[in-house]
């Protein structure tokens, strides 16, 4: 019998409803329940993989292919399991699923309507995603207050309605701001939350109230006034300086225990938070810090910065440096700043380690290409991920082979060296404009070559099952077969490959011998990464970018302890 958390957002969009639902995952999960996390969005698209990154952050991909809004990746951080695609839903996939229904016939000729069409899809779809799990925790996306929520909500208050209140809890996470000219935290803006929710016949059995500062009693006794319900439900969460801290947060605010007893579920008897608490201190206290250079192209929209179009990779640079105790220093550059090679010594003459991430289209090519020719020739550790190796591939092919018109057919349609390209079938399918057909998504076996350090790094971490790895990909061009054993010949290591049906072998791995870390993927290892199992690749790109540091700071107190000498 499966029991529902619908955790809905007051006020303002961003404030924490992922990262509450992570969390409440994360703590039933330790309790002892089979638990599932779902998220709605609201959004007409039919999933995220044609929404721009620096629009809508980072795509994250499923196991099983799915193009997903990035919270399931918070939620897959947190409770270390995998989600599948149906955990995701959105307004375009019900209406989509609707109306193919329609035109099967599959509504005997009824006038399909938003009641009960629409709205027993989404039930229909939240009931299949939540099957067989004790606790299923929905994430409804946007706040109460948008048209577009509306079908969700109904939903929300069906499930009460038909399960009873003891199968349905509501969680409201909102924001009280303290405007600065006043120094006072408002509580109206929650108020007015509350109200909204109440329009669609909601009470909110918790409130988690999010702030720059803790929640003192006379609001909280405000709050339970407008709410009507009882002050210890009304959590106060504060600010933190990560978000690993929240679990703990909502277990001292016995949240987790209230929820149980809300739905008359037995107690767990013993709840063991060592390695979470460990992590989390090895995040705050660090004994070291590295500098991590990641260059990208999604990192503007209008006068603000953002790191959101490669939170996975943020957040895997975490979970290495936090198994590691040390803190990791993310210098987020564009690179369309490197094409000038005046530029180049500034960015990255005091890093520790470089990153190109994944990526599509022209804009800061040849930038990323001069970072990784930085990386390879000054023995930074490098670790290419997705369009990062393909470059990689590239700088190699222009640089060492010499082969200076090299390049990848999605810049350069008609380079004399196309070591990247989109391979036949893939140009068959494109012609018949099966676009999303050319795309590798999801999880891809790798056969690994015995001895490399790819397979020395994923053996030590318990993931080589027969020679082979599983990573999630999501691309479209490949690395050139015809130019493999060109690049082999010359030094560059192809570690690892995925053999397709058709006998053909892609590259999906490669790496320098002569080097302390140049590793680069096909895959998104970044997807695979957890708070309490940190992905080897990453936790070895951070050790190396420390050994780099730790002989930095050597070579630099020498040259400052020097005697000069009189000529």
């Amino acid at each position: 019998m499966t029991h529902y958390i619908i955790v809905t957002g007051g006020v303002i969009s961003g404030v924490g409803k992922g990262v509450t639902t992570a969390s409440l995952g994360k703590i039933f999960k330790e309790y002892g329940y089979t638990t599932t996390l779902i998220k709605i969005d609201p959004y007409i698209n039919y999933d995220a993989g044609t929404l721009r990154p620096t629009e809508h952050g980072e795509v994250w991909v499923t196991y099983d292919g799915g193009e997903i809004d990035q919270d399931l990746g918070t939620y897959e951080r947190f409770i270390n399991q995998d989600l599948p695609r149906t955990n995701s839903i959105t307004t375009g996939q019900i209406y989509s699923e609707v109306i193919a229904k329609e035109r099967q016939g599959m509504y005997l000729g009824q006038t399909v309507q938003f009641i009960p069409h629409i709205i027993d899809q989404i039930k229909e779809r939240i009931e299949q995603a939540a099957h067989g799990y004790d606790i299923a925790i929905i994430e409804i996306g946007g706040t109460v207050g948008d048209y577009e929520n509306v079908p969700f909500l109904h939903v929300a208050k069906l499930l009460e309605r038909t399960l009873g209140q003891n199968r349905v809890a509501h969680v409201l996470v909102t924001y009280l701001p303290i405007p600065a000219h006043v120094q006072e935290m408002k509580t109206k803006p929650t108020q007015q939350a509350i109200r909204l929710l109440g329009q669609e016949g909601i009470i909110p059995d918790f409130i988690i109230c999010r702030a720059e500062r803790p929640l003192d009693p006379p609001r909280k006794k405000k709050i339970e006034h407008v709410a009507h319900i009882s002050s210890e439900n009304v959590i106060s969460a504060p600010d933190i300086d990560t978000i690993y801290q929240i679990p703990l947060d909502l277990e001292s605010e016995e949240v987790g225990k209230k929820l149980i007893k809300y739905f008359n579920l037995q107690s767990p008897a013993h709840v063991d938070w060592k390695v979470w608490s460990e992590l989390v201190h090895a995040i705050r206290f660090p004994t070291a810090r590295v500098t991590i250079a990641v260059v990208g192209k999604y990192l503007a929209t209008g006068d603000y910065q953002l790191s959101d179009s490669y939170l996975s990779i943020s957040h895997a640079l975490i979970h290495a440096g936090a198994h590691a105790r040390v803190a990791v220093d993310i210098q987020w550059i564009d690179a369309s700043q490197l094409e000038n090679v005046h530029t180049i010594d500034t960015l990255l003459g005091h890093v520790n380690g470089i990153i190109v991430p994944g990526g599509f289209g022209t804009a800061g090519v040849e930038g990323k290409i001069k970072a990784i020719e930085y990386a390879r020739t000054r023995k930074v550790p490098y670790l290419g991920i997705c369009y990062g190796m393909q470059l990689a591939v590239i700088e190699f092919a222009r640089n060492v082979i010499g082969l200076s018109q090299a390049h990848t057919t999605e810049v350069d349609l008609h380079t004399d060296h196309p070591v990247v390209d989109i391979l036949p079938l893939q140009k068959q399918l494109l012609e018949e404009k099966s676009l999303g057909g050319t795309m590798r998504l999801g999880n891809y076996h790798a056969s690994i070559m015995p001895h490399s350090h790819v397979y020395k790094l994923y053996h030590t971490a318990g993931r080589v099952d027969n020679g082979a790895i599983v990573e999630r990909h999501r691309h479209r061009y490949e690395v050139n077969p015809a130019y493999i054993d060109q690049l082999s010949t010359h030094g560059l290591i192809i570690s690892g490959t995925h053999t397709r049906e058709d006998g053909t072998k892609l590259v999906e791995f490669i790496e320098l011998e002569d080097h302390p870390f140049f590793i680069a993927t096909q895959a998104h290892p970044e997807f695979t990464s957890r708070f309490e199992t940190s992905h080897p690749l990453f936790s070895e790109f951070v050790l190396q970018a420390y050994q780099r540091q730790l002989k930095s700071s050597v070579f630099e107190h020498k040259k400052s302890h020097t005697p000069s000498v009189a000529l």
